[in-house]
């Protein structure tokens, strides 16, 4: 049977020759995809390599009678071991790339939309400490502020510190419990906001004909439904295989618009396909990639105590300002920790 890890040094081998070779930069987009999964098993090979070494040490010191220091490589060894089956555990095929967030207002007036638009400002802070870019692909704002929905494209600069693989466990039903800036009564009220999170696409993850699509165009409207464009330049775009549709009005033209919708499209397509792979390999955990129209609450945030909770994950702390400022890390990874130990599970 052969061993995963050989596999994975005969992997990097290759990639880092491939990587070498200046024929390979000419597309764009192959070297970047070769460039991320190089970074994306770096971590494991650079382990794996310091585990021999720590091997060689052993051998060393138990030649020359050194008790103390073999046991302390033994147990530092041990420890390499252990890191390495954690670096093992397979991983989503779409944990590398960069994401698209798309938050969306629940029902209930204008709440839901302010409430959504916290959302985006805690996202937006968070890209921010992880070195990330973000981008308004497309927004309907709330009439009293926030979003009813709005895309977003969040980037990493560094393959060390990809998107998807973090930004996947915010997918499910946000909900916040607190008095809307519309109460006289002062009564807390409790409304919700849906989270997608989608795998970008590249444009050679998904190939898309264009025979299989109807495009409408229309006039974009604003808050309240009126017009705000004398010009047919809003763009509803169908994908008729699956019935995935997309629409798009944010940019001015219609070709801009076009753009950003194709570009949502694919990353909505390549999101369909992994979760139905994802079902034919019935993986334990099941597929990580949520709809907005599932009823599942992942997450409450209740501002009268300044608490947070993650139903999933059981993580619950009472520093809601500061996780709605940016500081959500603990909270993600208390997501992380919960799958990979599932996964270990699953794998042994």
């Amino acid at each position: 049977m052969a061993d995963p890890l050989d596999d994975l040094l005969a992997e990097h081998a290759e990639l880092e020759e491939r990587l070498a070779d200046p024929a390979v930069h000419a597309d764009q987009g192959v070297a970047r995809e070769l460039g991320r999964r190089y970074a994306e098993i770096g971590p494991t090979v650079a382990v794996a390599r310091e585990r021999d070494a720590a091997r060689g040490d052993l051998a060393a010191a138990r030649e020359l009678g050194m008790a103390q220091e073999a046991g302390e490589l033994e147990q530092r060894i041990g420890e390499l071991d252990a890191r390495i089956r954690e670096l093992l555990i397979p991983k989503d095929p779409a944990d590398a790339k960069d994401a698209i967030l798309e938050v969306k207002a629940g029902e209930g007036g204008d709440e839901p939309a302010l409430f959504a638009g916290d959302l985006v400002r805690m996202y937006t802070r968070y890209a921010e400490t992880q070195g990330w870019k973000t981008e308004i692909i497309s927004a309907t704002e709330g009439e009293m502020g926030g979003y009813k929905d709005v895309q977003i494209a969040v980037k990493s600069r560094d393959p060390l510190r990809p998107v998807m693989g973090r930004l996947k466990f915010e997918g499910g039903v946000h909900r916040v419990q607190r008095v809307p800036a519309t109460e006289s009564q002062g009564r807390i009220h409790t409304s919700a906001a849906g989270v997608l999170v989608l795998p970008e696409a590249e444009e050679v993850d998904v190939q898309i004909d264009s025979h299989d699509l109807r495009i409408d165009v229309y006039r974009s409207s604003g808050p309240g439904g009126q017009s705000v464009n004398t010009t047919d330049s809003a763009v509803r775009i169908t994908h008729l295989p699956t019935g995935v549709t997309v629409s798009m009005q944010n940019e001015k033209s219609q070709l801009q618009n076009r753009e950003a919708g194709m570009r949502v499209l694919r990353s909505r397509l390549l999101a369909r396909a992994l979760e139905e792979q994802a079902a034919k390999d019935s993986a334990v955990r099941g597929a990580q990639i949520r709809t907005v129209d599932r009823s599942e609450k992942i997450r409450t945030y209740n501002w009268p105590d300044n608490r947070i909770a993650d139903h999933r994950s059981g993580y619950k702390a009472n520093n809601l300002m500061q996780v709605l400022d940016g500081d959500l890390d603990a909270v993600i990874q208390s997501m992380v920790d919960a799958d990979n130990e599932a996964r270990l599970k699953g794998d042994s």
